[in-house]
């Protein structure tokens, strides 16, 4: 028996994971580690002995059949999604991430073992899982160097176990920074502030053709209808970049010319003050300072990033071009990894490929970052948007893998942003490789899937939908970035829901005039700043391993916390998904049916950790779209019926007995998607009453058994509603003086 600390390999050939069996005919070559240090009892790593040296190379490691698993994988070189399945054959090649729930359907879900395989880096050498048509899972393991063929193939993966999926990933991905000590799990890192204010994106309102004056615009009317972005991404569109005279251009629809190359680390003309094109502004006050005092004067915004790629731009920094000799540039033609070119083609790796992409020296990359993000600190900027990340992956060749490549843009890249940001200002796009999560220390915040597609009908369900999933994994390393969206078209308010669960930054990408200021206020505050959640936002526990894209009767539920409350998102996804045959998002059911759910109190995993002493499981819960208060007994549960591409919210919160045997639970700002979020601070008194702060305006809302004898705010009696039939207590708050003020709402009985 090869043990690993209650992961095994049995005398019979199965892997088990605590007496549970996960793979059976596990090969003799497969090395079983256990995990040393921090209290892990439950993992252990997985490698092979006697490997041969290779740049690539595939191991067989055992069956898998009859269990159900939840995988994220790579379908794009740049994002993730989730697959589900039961069988080794299953699974998609670029796996980075893998749960089995190690118990057969006849089983209580309490009694299974769920079992994490986490692929993670050896040296130069970067592991993923794959399956086979015999149904084994596979290792397969690439430098991403011809060159670098010698790996020591001990600690190739990760396998965590044990009874709570979240507690495993947590654990699992914890293990692994003790190992690897070249990343930080989220809860070390500093959140940037800008994440608790609503902002505005350049990008879908503008695409390339991004100017001052439209940034001025885009501003001006979301401020005039009354939601006033505090934070502003000046997206794809600012930067000094063109071709090279032999290159051949790429020019999607409504995307960059992925041939143009850096050629000057300042703006170019449309950001000068009185710019114009084939004149360059050398004074640094008519550059990008001009409109950022600007805008930030005006509209009182507190935050300003810009957007640039890893490299520069697409197709990097321009060899030779003046002022930036000194970073080394060279043409490299990247190859991607076979994994990766089995998945969805890219039209932008595509035109990378063919044209070369102008590498900065890696030992001069800092350099480069460093008088990139001084200028822009000096101009007033506050922090950077740093996409297209995951291309270094396949410029690895003579730089000893693509690893080590990765790893040291990682480091000057988070170098520089602590040195000229003061708020660790930074998100991180088109990243989901594993090389650049378990290199990132300091880096927190990620797009956490595929773009929002504003004019493809497919893809608005997908994107709920793999965020969530992705977030599984993404979410130990990283808070999710759910992207932009509209606030006027048909699906916005799904996105919006979704957004206001998902623990994340919320901003649209508006053109100017063109705003739904009724959504946008179930969202944000007077004072510009929104609801959000405390963690990211990730499938119930039921839902784990269900297909609510693709089986035709599943609700998504995404469960978040905020202070004293829990939230569920529910959502009909059905209807479109990646198809794997046609190597991209399809419509595969135009007619999706009506499906029924249920949502319990304990669907928020961590609602024990915000109800305090003496809880005996009972909840209330408030539904959004219904209006309507449900007290839910421990376990009981709630049906929840949705129509094609419908949602729900619900606000779920621990129901306290008081002295006087009334039942009390504050519900937050019921007009608000996450109505919990507003509610800062409970405090219970003797049997005559309590206090409840509440941050923001509109109507408050709380449960209640027995009707208050008064309610003040701030002190003052106020009018108030009760419903003797449903208990609700509804009053009225005005807008506060001060940024960020809580309302203390006293109830006496």
């Amino acid at each position: 028996m090869t043990v690993g600390a209650g992961i095994a390999v049995q005398e019979d050939g199965s892997l088990a994971a605590l007496g549970a069996t996960v793979l059976t005919e596990v090969r003799d070559n497969v090395l079983v580690t256990p995990a040393a240090g921090g209290g892990m009892l439950d993992g252990a790593f997985l490698g092979v002995r006697s490997a041969p040296a290779g740049s690539r190379s595939v191991f067989p490691v055992g069956k898998l059949r009859d269990l159900r698993f939840m995988c994220t994988f790579r379908f794009k070189m740049w994002w993730m999604t989730q697959r589900m399945g039961s069988s080794g054959r299953d699974i998609p090649v670029e796996t980075q991430f893998f749960i089995v729930e190690a118990a057969d359907g006849a089983r209580e879900e309490q009694s299974a073992v769920y079992t994490v395989f986490l692929p993670i880096l050896e040296g130069s050498f970067r592991a993923v899982l794959q399956g086979n048509e015999d149904d084994e899972l596979e290792i397969c393991l690439e430098s991403g160097d011809p060159a670098v063929e010698s790996f020591e193939g001990t600690h190739l993966v990760y396998v965590g176990a044990g009874s709570d999926p979240f507690e495993v990933i947590t654990n699992a991905v914890k293990a692994v920074e003790r190992h690897l000590q070249t990343f930080s799990h989220r809860e070390k890192k500093k959140m940037p502030d800008m994440l608790n204010w609503f902002g505005w994106c350049t990008w879908d309102a503008f695409y390339t053709d991004v100017t001052a004056q439209g940034v001025k615009e885009g501003l001006q009317s979301l401020e005039k209808g009354g939601a006033a972005p505090k934070f502003v991404i000046i997206d794809d569109g600012w930067q000094s970049v063109s071709m090279d005279p032999a290159g051949t251009a790429c020019i999607s629809d409504n995307a960059a010319n992925f041939a143009n190359r850096l050629y000057n680390i300042k703006e170019n003309y449309k950001f000068q003050k009185n710019g114009r094109k084939g004149h360059r502004e050398d004074d640094p006050a008519n550059g990008l300072a001009h409109i950022v005092s600007e805008i930030k004067g005006k509209h009182e915004l507190k935050y300003v990033y810009v957007w640039h790629a890893i490299t520069g731009y697409w197709g990097g920094v321009r060899p030779g071009s003046d002022g930036m000799e000194h970073y080394q540039s060279k043409i490299q033609y990247p190859v991607s990894s076979p994994g990766v070119h089995k998945n969805e083609p890219c039209a932008a790796f595509d035109s990378i490929a063919a044209n070369g992409l102008g590498l900065v020296n890696p030992d001069k990359v800092f350099s480069f970052y460093n008088e990139l993000h001084s200028y822009l600190a000096s101009a007033g900027i506050d922090g950077v948007k740093v996409d297209v990340q995951n291309i270094l992956e396949s410029l690895g060749a003579g730089h000893g893998g693509r690893v080590l490549l990765t790893r040291k843009y990682q480091q000057a890249l988070e170098a520089s942003i602590a040195r000229n940001f003061r708020n660790n200002d930074i998100i991180s796009c088109m990243s989901h490789n594993t090389d650049n999560l378990y290199s990132s220390k300091r880096t927190v915040v990620v797009r956490a899937s595929d773009d929002f597609w504003p004019r493809d009908p497919a893809s608005h369900t997908i994107h709920i939908a793999s965020v969530a999933y992705n977030t599984v994994f993404l979410g130990e390393f990283m808070q999710p970035d759910w992207d932009m969206f509209h606030s006027v078209h048909p699906m916005a308010e799904y996105h919006a829901a979704a957004r206001a669960v998902g623990g994340c930054a919320i901003y649209v990408s508006d053109k100017p005039g063109n705003h739904d200021f009724d959504l946008l206020r179930k969202l944000v505050l007077p004072d510009g700043s929104i609801l959000r959640a405390k963690l990211p936002g990730r499938p119930t526990r039921d839902c784990l391993f269900s297909d609510p894209a693709r089986d035709g009767k599943s609700i998504l539920k995404i469960w978040n916390l905020n202070t004293h409350s829990g939230v569920i998102g529910a959502f009909n996804c059905q209807g479109a998904g990646w198809c794997r045959a046609g190597k991209k998002n399809l419509i595969h059911d135009v007619q999706p049916g009506t499906i029924t759910g249920a949502v319990r109190g304990r669907d928020v995993s961590r609602l024990p950790e915000v109800a305090g002493d003496g809880w005996n499981g009972d909840v209330i819960v408030y539904s959004h779209v219904a209006g309507e208060v449900t007290v839910l007994p421990k376990d009981a549960a709630l049906p929840v019926t949705l129509k094609p591409r419908e949602y729900e919210v619900f606000t779920v919160v621990p129901l306290k007995r008081l002295a006087n045997g009334a039942s009390f639970a504050p519900i937050g700002l019921i007009r608000m998607f996450n109505s919990g979020g507003a509610v800062t601070e409970v405090s219970y008194y003797d049997e005559a009453g309590l206090e409840v702060k509440v941050r923001g305006a509109g109507t408050v809302g709380a449960y209640s058994s027995a009707r208050p004898k008064s309610v003040a705010v701030d002190s003052e009696v106020v009018d108030f509603s009760y419903d003797d039939g449903t208990g609700l207590v509804t009053l009225e708050v005005g807008v506060p003086e001060r940024e960020l003020y809580s309302w203390t709402v006293s109830i006496e009985y």
